[in-house]
């Protein structure tokens, strides 16, 4: 007579790793809103009303997500916006 080993329950491990990233652009005292704008416009092509939307946020909230997509894009957008002077972060989208 032989005896089944017991099944062991293991809870499943679900990697979180296509949950969208962020990036973040902050407001400082230096950037003037009119350049900012400029810069969402020209770096993420945005139209007008959506650049200036974003600017605002920006300005009045603090802070203002202009893109979201994988960990590698949102590096690459938070160096580019560095490279126009801008203070920008990265994070997991919640």
């Amino acid at each position: 007579m032989s005896v089944a080993p017991a099944e062991v329950e293991r809870p499943q491990v679900v990697e979180d790793t296509d949950r969208p990233w962020i990036t973040l652009v902050w407001n400082d005292p230096v950037n003037l809103m009119s350049y900012v704008t400029y810069v969402f416009m020209e770096y993420f092509h945005y139209d007008r009303a959506k650049a200036e939307l974003l600017m605002l946020d920006v300005h009045e909230k603090g802070r203002a997500v202009v893109s979201n997509g994988t960990r590698d894009e949102m590096e690459r957008d938070v160096t580019a916006m560095h490279g126009y002077g801008l203070w920008a972060t990265m994070q997991k989208d919640s």
